[in-house]
């Protein structure tokens, strides 16, 4: 603690920022002083959890955010007008009990289980988003597609920012580009243990939206949010590994695949629908999550298959460390704690248990007439947040794998969700009934 200190010092930062994140994946936080620092290293802070989305009710508000050392970020000096250091906290109860409903806790969990059965489990992200004019509106930046080198703009200039200050931060980054929809941008990390990625993720996606402001432009992470282009995604690359070995590679296989990773792999396949819910959380999520715009639907999995729901990307045969499968699911506004949770445990699953993996898929599923999907038993993903509701309410994985108190107060918040939205009357309605009906 004393060299924290110390290097804080040397830095001439006295302003802290303890953030963590609720539920739904929102980050929260405040600031304290640096007179207050070693107090909150050692103690942690209070602060009134009724008041946080999914943590407690009114009479037993009282929380602790206890910072984590490891999980310290020195952030940009413009960032709220002063040099500050931010800490990403773990919640807990005030005797030092781990707050259940906590998702770094619940994610650490999961981590300390895949542990207990020999793993480390690490993520790389590809993290897509927008740019648009401002926040009231979709206007775009580009009519740029995939790869395309745009004009010196505001795009450019603060997706180069973004880059460099992420680099000060010590945030590992492989490539920043623009995707293929127009104004659509993408950054690839470099993968990381999964608590380290989901932290890095968090404090990523709220610079990302800071230094576009200062360009004068806004970010945003909703995954669909212009019809006829494609979404947002946020394709995970996943590995396992046993301390330096990564448990996914083999030299016997044709596919270079171990029989940890063809589990793992098959535990994704047959647990995907029940996890939906929690990897696109949103409404908006379904909206992306459909045939022709390069999002996975079909429950699938193939190696040069971008439509299949699971892809082992080609790596370097003297490489085995970059052995590793591609989740394509998720999209940006999930809670990554959770995300990563769920889809740990149900590739784990399939790891422990064993289960067969079916043959690959290398044809466009997309294109497949119904009859060949029934032949192969290509199954697809929920369509709307409810049925992935529903399916996960019957899931023991997704169960386990959050805990019984985030898995209730989850599932209760999307149905709200669901219900407001449900009873809403939209343009879409009065565009084509009110004329004829």
């Amino acid at each position: 603690m004393k060299e924290i200190i110390k290097e804080i010092d040397d830095r001439g930062i006295e302003v802290i920022r303890l953030w963590f994140t609720d539920i739904l994946g929102r980050v929260k936080g405040f600031n304290i002083t640096r007179e207050e620092l070693e107090r909150a290293l050692e103690e942690g802070i209070g602060f009134d959890g009724s008041s946080i989305e999914g943590f407690v009710r009114i009479e037993e508000s009282d929380l602790i955010a206890k910072p984590d050392p490891n999980a310290r970020f020195f952030l940009p000096d413009d960032f709220g007008g002063a040099p500050s250091v931010l800490f990403i906290c773990d919640i807990q109860y005030p005797d030092g009990r781990p707050y259940e409903s906590c998702p770094r806790q619940v994610l650490r969990r999961n981590l300390n289980f895949a542990k207990e059965k020999g793993f480390d489990f690490y993520v790389g992200p590809e993290l897509e988003y927008f740019y648009f004019k401002t926040d009231k509106g979709t206007e775009i930046l580009d009519k740029g597609g995939y790869f395309d080198i745009l004009p010196i703009e505001e795009a450019v200039k603060a997706r180069k920012e973004t880059l460099l200050t992420f680099k000060k931060m010590g945030i590992a980054i492989e490539a920043t580009h623009h995707e293929v929809a127009y104004s659509q941008h993408e950054i690839d990390f470099r993968y990381q243990n999964a608590l380290r990625m989901a932290d890095i993720l968090q404090v990523a996606k709220v610079l990302i939206k800071h230094i576009a402001r200062k360009h004068g432009i806004y970010a945003t992470f909703m995954p669909k949010p212009v019809f006829g282009i494609n979404g947002s995604g946020l394709h995970c690359h996943l590995s396992l590994f046993k301390g330096e070995e990564n448990a996914f590679y083999s030299n016997d296989d044709e596919f270079n695949l171990s029989e940890t990773a063809k589990g793992f792999i098959a535990g994704l396949l047959k647990h995907a629908r029940e996890i939906t819910a929690v990897t696109n959380q949103w409404v908006n999520s379904y909206k992306r999550l459909v045939v022709g715009y390069e999002a996975p639907v079909y429950l699938s999995w193939g190696r040069r298959n971008r439509s299949a729901l699971v892809r082992v990307p080609a790596f370097k045969p003297y490489k085995p460390k970059s052995c590793r499968v591609e989740y394509r699911a998720p999209d940006p506004a999930c809670n990554p704690y959770l995300a990563f949770s769920v889809i740990l445990r149900a590739g784990l699953q399939g790891a422990i248990e064993k289960y067969p993996l079916r043959e690959p898929i290398e044809e466009d599923i997309y294109a497949m007439p119904e009859e060949v999907k029934a032949k192969y038993g290509i199954d697809a993903l929920p369509d709307s947040l409810y049925s992935a509701i529903l399916v996960m309410e019957k899931s023991e994985i997704a169960k386990q794998a959050l805990g019984k108190e985030v898995f209730t107060k989850f599932i209760r918040n999307k149905k709200k969700e669901w219900e407001d939205y449900r009873i809403q009357v939209t343009d879409y309605e009065l565009k084509n009934y009110l004329p004829v009906l």
